[in-house]
């Protein structure tokens, strides 16, 4: 690689990264998610605006990023991003509103993707399918970016508007929990079967087989096994150098998967997910500065290469964003709404639990981008599901804040909770 391309490599990630986090912190400053302006970062960089000029041209075949530095960086971010999801998601699960998570994770995320796979054999259409992609994996795509709810960018407007240590907030982030390890279940599955025109049983099977393998091994013993390693007074790498044997774990996983054939994006979650336990955070500071690097510049990055490869002059569909975007929040709203029902809840209960749940922010964002690398979906329907994921998180951010800001609970108070606020004692309620 050339002195110049390094140079033109350098220019594009200095204005990427300086524009991302810029329109970061002017979205934040509207009250809007920061993830949002990190796309619009790349947009404004892409063939859309800058990139139609002519003394971007230079920048804009960079941008292509056909060599492999780019690529790197892009594929190491989201994975960072996928790791650092899954160390959350072992912190998030409590034993508190059992009945009321199962009731919105199984009816609200059941209902929609059971739905967009029952019609998904009417619903897609040659215009939503890539070059590798079979109607298979399509309609399993299909069905989860209708039914996904965002762990990361859900938790971040939680963290903005400071009411990560409520109730709702639980509520909602256990349901989106487990949610991402049911979907990311199905998009391996999808990604698995992708790839073939005429899938052949034998293979099929055996790739289903290694899958769900490898998740049921991610989510039980490997965890243990993990924890052992982390815990053994032999495992001198892990106490002199935390932050380097975090990132062994990870590539660990990563380089596992690939010898099965696994989707390397799914490793990385269950990676974060097997990392860190409840008894003991060995690694808390290893994991904080980990997110610190990443937070600063390789997700960010991540995201402004996804809004870069948002052609929304020749890949883009109105119709096809409208019917997707109007569908698939009203089946989730709805699904919600109804499952929310079923738990116990009423009037703005119901409403607060179904738009936030609707947000897909990173994790529709991050099935866009593999389901776009594998080739199982056209630029227009990745175009869609992006455009999908920002708007639905809008929405849940502006209402939580229009919410809090007229001075509306975001849940009815249980009876507990109105003991307390009274200074009852607890048994008064029993």
């Amino acid at each position: 690689m050339s002195n110049a391309d390094l140079t033109s490599i350098f220019l594009l990630l200095l204005l990427l990264l300086g524009l991302a986090h810029l329109l970061g912190y002017l979205f934040i400053k509207l009250r809007q998610p920061k993830v949002v302006g990190e796309i619009l970062a790349g947009v404004v960089l892409g063939p859309a605006v800058i990139g139609r000029l002519h003394f971007a041209a230079r920048l804009t075949d960079v941008a292509n990023y056909q060599g492999t530095t780019l690529n790197f960086i892009y594929w190491l971010g989201l994975l960072l991003l996928m790791f650092l999801s899954g160390t959350e998601t072992r912190q998030l699960f409590t034993r508190e509103e059992r009945r009321e998570v199962g009731w919105l994770a199984i009816v609200g995320t059941g209902i929609p993707f059971l739905i967009a796979l029952l019609l998904g054999p009417w619903l897609v259409r040659p215009q939503l399918a890539g070059p590798s992609g079979n109607r298979i994996s399509l309609i399993i795509i299909l069905a989860v970016g209708v039914a996904v709810t965002s762990v990361p960018v859900v938790s971040k407007i939680f963290a903005d508007l400071k009411i990560l240590h409520t109730r709702f907030a639980r509520l909602v982030l256990g349901v989106a929990v487990l949610e991402d390890i049911g979907l990311w279940l199905a998009l391996a599955i999808a990604t698995a079967t992708a790839g073939t025109a005429v899938l052949k049983p034998r293979q099929l099977a055996l790739h289903l087989a290694l899958t769900i393998g490898f998740f049921m091994l991610g989510v039980t013993l490997l965890p243990r096994l993990v924890k052992r390693i982390n815990k053994s007074r032999f495992n001198v790498f892990a106490r002199n150098s935390p932050v380097a044997y975090a990132m062994s774990v990870l590539l660990a996983y990563c380089v596992l998967a690939g010898v099965l054939d696994v989707s390397v994006v799914f490793a990385a979650f269950l990676a974060g997910f097997a990392v860190v336990h409840k008894k003991r955070k060995l690694f808390a500071e290893a994991l904080d500065a980990i997110g610190k690097v990443s937070f600063a510049f390789f997700i960010p990055v991540y995201f402004a290469l996804v809004g870069l490869k948002l052609d929304l002059v020749r890949g883009l569909s109105w119709k096809m964003m409208f019917i997707f975007i109007l569908g698939s929040c009203v089946v989730k709203i709805l699904s919600v709404s109804l499952a929310a029902r079923f738990a116990g809840f009423h009037g703005l209960d119901l409403i607060n639990l179904a738009f936030t749940t609707n947000a897909r922010g990173g994790p529709g964002i991050v099935l866009a981008s593999i389901a776009f690398d594998a080739g199982i979906i056209s630029p227009p329907f990745y175009t869609t599901l992006v455009i999908a994921a920002v708007l639905t998180s809008q929405m849940a951010g502006a209402w939580l804040d229009y919410v809090l800001r007229q001075g509306w609970p975001l849940l009815t108070p249980t009876a507990a909770e109105q003991a307390i606020s009274n200074g009852e004692p607890l048994a008064a309620i029993h």
